[in-house]
């Protein structure tokens, strides 16, 4: 096939009908993230923006395109924190790669880990909630990385944090919410996850920044190839839950109908000012951990409740 330029195609876009060849395909997505950091003002005068680097494909690819928009201005300072989780057989892998890439584009590298924040690695946690109610390894993960991500972030002088979630991340997690009914959660999806961050609590929640959000899972992947990154495509051993499933259904869909995702991510964009007005009434007080200090829905944050108890 060939491209639009006349080059040999490299790619073929399904939902647009266009083959695109090496140059046209990189230039593609560059200008798609340039114009949703510009549409949706994910960066400011000012900002020093922490990125979530894992050594994966989306947040390798994530530093990248914004090193290439940040790098040049004055006015923005940009840093990396990795999260070592204490996956024995995945991470030591993925930090590798990750202070590669930091090496490679001069940005400040960070590594914190789960170790020395809850004295125990997820390998460890794992072994010790099989007779645990809440069963999940991704859970206690994700309520950990979140909770190390913010508080670093926020002590290193972080005004946002930039996550690789990709289109297929995105919808995902919206439909995830409508099939729990969870429209708080619903609500705080989008380009910018500030909505319920309340102006006296702002200090404590460091915004996130998805520049990513508009590219498809695959286009990343292929970005990775053609731009010859060396980075982890290893994948997590303790990978599993709903998500999965979702993302199984969601990709039928969008291999019979193609152009699917986007039509889930821009009609939720459409009708989440709706859900945000719904839900802003029923969002509950902030308050402080008793145990750690950090903001919490009720007396103990989600964090102490499962790493510390």
């Amino acid at each position: 096939m060939k491209c639009r330029c006349g080059r040999r195609a490299v790619y073929y876009r399904r939902f647009e009908g266009s083959a695109l060849c090496k140059k046209c395909f990189l230039k593609s997505i560059e200008k798609k993230v340039k114009r949703t950091v510009r549409n949706n003002k994910l960066i400011r005068p000012g900002d020093r923006i922490a990125f979530a680097l894992s050594g994966g494909k989306d947040s390798s690819a994530v530093l990248y395109l914004m090193h290439e928009i940040i790098s040049p201005r004055r006015d923005m300072e940009m840093f990396a924190i990795t999260i070592d989780e204490g996956i024995s057989s995945y991470r030591p892998k993925t930090i590798k790669a990750a202070k590669k890439l930091c090496k490679e584009l001069g940005i400040e590298h960070y590594v914190f880990s789960f170790k020395d924040f809850f004295g125990k690695t997820l390998d460890q946690k794992v072994k010790e909630i099989k007779n645990c109610e809440i069963k999940e390894p991704c859970t206690y993960c994700g309520v950990g990385r979140r909770y190390v991500l913010n508080l670093k972030a926020r002590e290193l002088g972080a005004t946002k944090i930039c996550t690789g979630h990709n289109l297929d991340d995105e919808v995902q997690s919206i439909i995830m919410n409508y099939i729990r009914g969870d429209i708080l959660r619903a609500g705080r999806l989008g380009p910018v996850t500030d909505f319920s961050i309340r102006k006296k609590h702002g200090k404590m929640f460091i915004p996130r920044i998805k520049p990513l959000r508009e590219i498809p899972e695959k286009e990343i992947a292929l970005y990775i190839m053609l731009k010859n990154m060396d980075i982890s495509w290893d994948e997590c051993p303790y990978a599993s839950g709903i998500r999965f499933d979702v993302r199984d259904f969601i990709n039928n869909l969008e291999k019979k109908y193609p152009g699917t995702k986007y039509t889930i991510l821009y009609a939720f964009d459409k009708i989440v000012p709706y859900i945000r007005k719904a839900s802003v009434f029923k969002e509950g007080e902030i308050l402080k951990c008793k145990k750690c200090g950090e903001p919490a829905s009720g007396e103990v944050c989600k964090a102490c409740e499962l790493w510390k108890a």
